[in-house]
């Protein structure tokens, strides 16, 4: 039989999850409850199933719990489960975030239920495209083992590649998909501006490094970042690197210490390549 879920916080992950799990049969979506009875109905309406509810007192007992609202909620929406009576031993109560332990989930554990903490490595922003294309979506996992063995099928019914975290590091975890992801765009973003210095409009700025941005991740992908290191640093031209530093600076001290900052690290993963082979 298939086992029922719940989902509170049906907002974009939530919804997206919910409408694949649906599709592949993987869980037989029970009650998705959010703030408002209006947001409820659109999540049911999205995924195709469920009934929307807007208070926790219409919750009915389910063998699972997605609690998917945001982040600085979820503890809050734990103990109001847990407040219902609903949970068992045999519930299993778990969420989605990058940053949290499954320990946050302790209202639940005190009620005896499994808990754990799944977190998909990509953008939910479009959860129709989500639903298209998740089949091959890296997920860190951690928790419970009861939970992980359940969950473990669910995700793998969809398409997600699962890989286990140290759930007392897990926030250099996510630190990392900040890093590969959100600083990214901030770093990309000062290279238009150092562009926008030269001249150049930050419309062809994007178009310019589009294709140099798009070899780079290529050549870190194929073959590590200290391979794929190229530029003055990699091949040992300190003067240019200076001479691009106190010109940043000049124009930016912000940019201009992250650039120092920059050329350390840079130094140092330069220091890691191996020599070439004779």
């Amino acid at each position: 039989m298939q086992k029922t879920l719940t989902i509170i916080g049906a907002g974009r992950v939530g919804k997206a999850l919910g409408k694949l799990w649906t599709q592949h049969q993987a869980f037989r979506l029970q009650d998705v409850l959010n703030q408002s009875p209006a947001s409820a109905r659109r999540a049911t309406a999205f995924i195709g199933a469920g009934q929307p509810i807007s208070d926790y007192a219409s919750l009915q007992a389910a063998d699972v719990y997605l609690i998917a609202t945001p982040d600085d909620q979820i503890v809050a929406s734990c103990a109001a489960l847990a407040q219902t009576g609903l949970l068992s031993a045999d519930a299993i109560v778990f969420h989605c975030s990058g940053a949290l332990p499954s320990s946050a989930l302790r209202p639940a554990i005190d009620q005896g239920a499994a808990t754990a903490s799944i977190h998909p490595i990509r953008s939910f922003a479009a959860p129709e495209r989500v639903v298209q294309d998740f089949a091959g979506t890296w997920c860190g996992m951690e928790g419970d083992q009861r939970a992980l063995a359940v969950l473990d099928q669910a995700f793998s019914a969809i398409g997600a590649q699962l890989v286990p975290l140290q759930a007392d590091a897990k926030i250099h975890y996510h630190a990392a998909a900040v890093f590969a992801s959100n600083y990214l765009v901030t770093l990309l973003d000062v290279a238009t501006q150092s562009y926008g210095r030269a001249g150049i409009a930050p419309d062809v700025a994007l178009q310019m490094m589009a294709p140099l941005v798009r070899e780079t991740m290529e050549n870190v992908f194929r073959m590590g970042p200290e391979a794929a290191l190229t530029g003055p640093i990699a091949r040992g031209d300190m003067a240019t690197a200076n001479a691009q530093w106190h010109a940043v600076t000049a124009a930016n001290p912000a940019h201009g210490e992250l650039y120092r900052q920059f050329m350390q690290l840079t130094a140092e993963l330069a220091a890691r390549r191996q020599p070439p082979k004779q």
